[in-house]
């Protein structure tokens, strides 16, 4: 690993690196926060944080303001980014926001030429956790979080991942991408038409097979005002699968709020909060 950058922040520290992923075949980036209570004998749980269509490992370090309550409950945050990327790695070919390059849709592509690098379904469960768990004081236990195409991310990988991780929370989350444009174009691209391989990756399609080894208590928030709640995010579908199951979701619409991080950053305290609770 190489360290691009440091920061002291709430007694803690901010950290950037990068790697070369045997996963993505190409260098990736992620940033850690470590709180000051972190040592060697006092290892602590990691909530790992995926971001949306765009983003980077640095919109919600700088935007969502974690820092207080993580130090305050004792834990890690660890940031990947969103894709891979670099002069090797397949962009769309018309340069769109929603495929490609920051739009990795945490899937394991199976179609050429993505299938070379769009890998980060293995990174985020495999690769990454195996990185922090060899070079920083932390302990095995782990729950995992996100927003938008993050929090599809979260949810999926939480469900299918179900005794690896303590507690799953999303804002905003791609509930049901099979159903939505966003989903059917990243899916489509990375996956090919093979539809049971898409429903791999969606969170309610998973719940509507009640295949999950264990039910691990997921909490999302969703602002009332989205502007992709209706066409894109579809949470009643995931909300309504998991209750024809007796999957109990803690779930709360938000009345006025957006899909910004201002909306994050608004309760980004109870969803601390509420893993910390699990990871004790």
């Amino acid at each position: 690993m190489e360290l691009i950058s440091e920061n002291k922040v709430f007694g803690g520290v901010h950290k950037r690196f990068k790697h070369q992923s045997s996963t993505n075949n190409c260098e990736m980036t992620f940033a850690i926060f470590l709180p000051k209570s972190v040592s060697n004998d006092t290892k602590l749980p990691v909530l790992y944080w995926l971001s949306g269509l765009t983003c980077t490992d640095e919109n919600f370090m700088q935007k969502a303001g974690v820092f207080k309550y993580a130090s305050e409950h004792g834990l890690v945050i660890v940031a990947p980014d969103t894709s891979p990327r670099g002069e090797d790695v397949v962009d769309d070919e018309n340069g769109s926001y929603d495929f490609g390059l920051g739009a990795g849709f945490y899937l394991n592509a199976t179609q050429a030429p993505y299938s070379t690098h769009y890998n980060m379904y293995d990174y985020v469960t495999n690769e990454l956790p195996k990185l922090i768990e060899s070079n920083f004081f932390v302990s095995t236990k782990k729950a995992i979080s996100g927003h938008s195409m993050g929090g599809h991310g979260a949810l999926t990988i939480g469900l299918r991942n179900s005794l690896q991780y303590e507690s799953i929370s999303a804002f905003a989350p791609i509930s049901n991408p099979i159903d939505c444009p966003w989903g059917v174009k990243a899916f489509r691209g990375y996956l090919g038409d093979d539809e049971a391989t898409w429903a791999q990756y969606d969170a309610t399609a998973l719940l509507r097979q009640n295949t999950i080894s264990r039910q691990v208590p997921i909490k999302i928030d969703q602002g009332a005002d989205d502007t992709f709640l209706v066409d894109q995010l579809k949470p009643e579908a995931l909300l309504n699968a998991a209750k024809n199951i007796g999957y109990d979701i803690e779930y709360q619409l938000h009345g006025g709020y957006d899909h910004s991080y201002f909306f994050i950053s608004s309760f980004i305290e109870q969803h601390i909060e509420f893993h910390a609770k699990h990871l004790r």
